[in-house]
């Protein structure tokens, strides 16, 4: 169950006529509970009473309840959605894990919102990418996470290379099939389905295969060099 409430309503004719002081700042709110026994209004209220604190205009407010570990919120794509028609200029959350469900993901968000120039403030973690400190703490957050990556990425070659010295075979196996047959059976007339299920390989394999010939029938497609090697993606239908 996702859902998201405005207040006031924020179609794009009303945001464009309200008439608004040229220092007030447009701010949405975003919410997030994982279950409906919890009450996002308890991170609505704070939200309201910081927004107001700091003279911005509350346009908008968006609340999902869902579970952190779903990637589809409807509220927050519908936030996202807004940020990209520049109706508004800030995002007001309670603390970064109602916005995210990963640093990736919360970088992923961040990064579009600052492209788009929309400042985004955190209550509990005090960020406010408005200022200063706040944009050195995304660049922090984001120095982190590229390490991350590239630890694991280094990991998963250190796992290869071992594996390559123990003699197991990385990637799919090479196809184990008379590929001179192959290239008979399609250009006897059989289809590529019949072909694929008759050697147990893909129609994919098939036409690649099929390719080493240059006195084919008419709409085999015959272009392309002899191919010496081929993985088997599956057996398509």
């Amino acid at each position: 169950m996702a859902n998201h409430t405005l207040a006031p309503p924020c179609s794009p004719t009303e945001a464009q006529t309200v008439a608004m002081p040229r220092s007030a700042k447009r701010a949405v709110l975003y919410a997030r509970v994982s279950t409906g026994d919890q009450h996002p209004e308890t991170q609505l209220l704070d939200l309201r009473q910081l927004a107001a604190q700091r003279g911005y205009e509350v346009v908008c407010e968006y609340i999902d309840t869902i579970s952190g570990a779903k990637a589809k919120r409807p509220g927050l794509d519908r936030l996202r959605t807004d940020a990209s028609r520049h109706r508004f200029d800030v995002v007001l959350v309670a603390a970064f894990d109602r916005v995210a469900r990963s640093v990736r993901h919360f970088l992923e968000v961040l990064d579009e919102l600052n492209h788009l120039g929309i400042e985004f403030v955190s209550q509990r973690e005090s960020i406010d990418t408005g200022g200063p400190l706040g944009r050195a703490v995304v660049v922090i957050v984001g120095a982190i996470a590229e390490l991350e990556k590239s630890l694991i990425v280094e990991r998963v070659r250190a796992g290869m290379r071992r594996a390559r010295l123990e003699g197991r075979q990385i990637g799919r196996t090479p196809l184990n099939i008379d590929r001179e047959q192959v290239v008979r059976d399609r250009l006897s007339g059989m289809s590529l389905t019949e072909v694929a299920k008759k050697h147990r390989i893909s129609r994919a394999s098939v036409c690649r295969l099929a390719k080493v010939s240059v006195d084919g029938p008419k709409g085999v497609s015959l272009q392309g060099p002899q191919v010496s090697h081929s993985t088997e993606p599956g057996l398509a239908a």
